[in-house]
C-alpha cells in the first residue's frame, strides 16, 4: 500500500503588476500549505505578476503602456523573486509549482508564459515555457519550446504540468503520459474573455472547459489532476479601470476559472473554489493510478507503437550561441610579440 500524499492549490489573486508583493503573498501561501500538511502547492498561470487579461479587451495599439509595465514586472528565472520562492520551498520542505511571466537576458521585450517547479530542497526541478501562447496571448508572450515537457520524481509522485490551453494539446499531454505521470498540474487565469456576452454568440465558459480538459487528461493518463486558477480581485479591477466601463463590464460577465482536484477516474474529489481566494488541500493515494491502467494504458499495452511514432525535441531554444574563441593565427602572435 502506498502512503497517502497531500496536495494544495493556491486559489489566489496576484497583487496587480507587483512582482515583489505577489512573491511575498506566495511565500506566505507556501508556509500555510506546509502547515496544512501539503507536500505540493501549485499556483496559477502567470501568477507573478498576474495574467495580462487586457490583451483580450482592447486592440494592441491601445495597450503599449500596459505591455511595457508588464514586461517590467515580469521576472528573471535567476532573479530575486524566484530565489525567494526557492528559499520558501526549502524552509518548508515542500514542492512548489508556480506560474510566472519570465523575462529574457537576451531581449528587453521578449517574455514567456512560464511555469517553474521547485523541489523541497530549493532546486529548480522543471522550467517550462508554454509552447504556444493561446489566441490573444500571442500579443504578449513568445512561443516556448519542448525543454520543460518532463515528468519528475517528487514527494507526491511523478509530477508533470501544462499551462492552460496546452491541456488541449493531445501530443503535449501524451508526452507526459508516456513518462509515467501520476500527478498533473493544470494552471489557469482567473477568466478567459473571448467575446462580449452582450454582443451575441456563445461566451466562453472557462469552468466548463477546465472540467472537460482536466477530466479527459486524468481519465486518459490515469493520473490525479491538480487544477489551479487565479482570482480577479479588487486590486486587479482597479488596475484595469483605465480600460473603460465596457471592458470592465465584459470582465464581470465572463465566467470564472476554478481550482479543484480530479482523480484517475475523472471524478472531482475535492472542494471547488471559484470567486473567493483560498487554499485548497486534498489528500490523494497514488495506488489509485494503477487499477484503471488495466483498462487503457495508452503509454503501454493499449497502443500501437508500430503504427504511431512520436518524437519530442527537448532542446532549449536560444537566440544565439557562441563558439569558443579561435586561437590567434601565427601572424597575430608575431604581431603581438
Amino acid at each position: 500500500m502506498s502512503t497517502p500524499r497531500t496536495v494544495a492549490a493556491a486559489h489566489l489573486a496576484p497583487v496587480f503588476l507587483d512582482a515583489s508583493a505577489t512573491t511575498a503573498k506566495a511565500v506566505d501561501a507556501i508556509a500555510e500549505a506546509a502547515r496544512s500538511g501539503a507536500e505540493l502547492v501549485a499556483f496559477p498561470e502567470a501568477y507573478i505578476p498576474g495574467f495580462p487579461v487586457w490583451a483580450a479587451l482592447r486592440a494592441p495599439i491601445h495597450n503599449h503602456d500596459l505591455f511595457k509595465a508588464y514586461v517590467t514586472a515580469s521576472v528573471y528565472i535567476d532573479g530575486p523573486e524566484i530565489q525567494a520562492l526557492r528559499q520558501a520551498a526549502r524552509t518548508n520542505g515542500i514542492t512548489v509549482s508556480v506560474g510566472i511571466s519570465e523575462r529574457s537576458r537576451a531581449s528587453v521585450g521578449s517574455i514567456w508564459n512560464t511555469n517553474v517547479v521547485i523541489g523541497p530542497d530549493g532546486s529548480i526541478v522543471n522550467h517550462h515555457r508554454k509552447i504556444v501562447p493561446t489566441f490573444y496571448e500571442k500579443l504578449v508572450w513568445t512561443p516556448g519550446d519542448g525543454h520543460g515537457l518532463t515528468v519528475d520524481d517528487t514527494q507526491v509522485g511523478r509530477l508533470g504540468m501544462l499551462i492552460c490551453g496546452e491541456n488541449t494539446n493531445p501530443l503535449a499531454r501524451y508526452t507526459l503520459m508516456a513518462q509515467a505521470e501520476q500527478v498533473h498540474v493544470s494552471t489557469y487565469p482567473p477568466l478567459w474573455p473571448t467575446r462580449d456576452p452582450a454582443g451575441g454568440g456563445k461566451p466562453y465558459d472557462l469552468e466548463a472547459a477546465i472540467r472537460v480538459r482536466a477530466g479527459a487528461h486524468s481519465f486518459e493518463a490515469k493520473a490525479f489532476n491538480v487544477v489551479v486558477s487565479s482570482v480577479l480581485d479588487d486590486t486587479t479591477r482597479s488596475g484595469l479601470a483605465k480600460l473603460g466601463a465596457e471592458a470592465l463590464r465584459v470582465l464581470e460577465e465572463t465566467a470564472r476559472g476554478v481550482s479543484l482536484v480530479i482523480d484517475p477516474f475523472a471524478e472531482v474529489i475535492s472542494d471547488v473554489l471559484r470567486d473567493d481566494e483560498g487554499l485548497l488541500v486534498q489528500q490523494i493515494d497514488l495506488d489509485a493510478c494503477i487499477e484503471p491502467k488495466q483498462f487503457h494504458d495508452v503509454a503501454g499495452y493499449y497502443n500501437r507503437f508500430d503504427i504511431f511514432d512520436l518524437r519530442v525535441n527537448r532542446r532549449r531554444v536560444e537566440p544565439i550561441s557562441f563558439l569558443p574563441d579561435a586561437p590567434a593565427s601565427s601572424s597575430q602572435q608575431h604581431s603581438a610579440s
